[in-house]
């Protein structure tokens, strides 16, 4: 199973681990179980296409990736909300 780390608030809306072990084939299976097992993230990674967000990186193995992209079981994806704003 691929490790999906996840980072505050998202970890928080995922029973409070940033760590999941999760199975599937693609970036977007794992996601799509993640969001089954903890329905409290539906919404803040995936679209209702179950598209990646523009707001939100995927990384495999610290390499950027999209939703298609083959997963293997000892993969580590990484989900990182884009971090904005700030005024001078």
């Amino acid at each position: 199973m691929a490790k999906v780390r996840l980072r505050a608030p998202l970890s928080q809306r995922s029973g409070g681990s940033g760590a999941h072990d999760l199975p599937g084939a693609t970036v977007g299976e794992v996601l799509r179980e993640l969001e089954r097992r903890h329905p409290p993230i539906v919404g803040w990674i995936l679209d209702e296409r179950g598209a990646v967000r523009p707001h939100v990186n995927v990384f495999v193995n610290g390499e950027p990736t999209r939703e298609d992209a083959v997963v293997e079981p000892t993969d580590v994806l990484q989900v990182l909300p884009s971090i904005s704003g700030g005024c001078v």
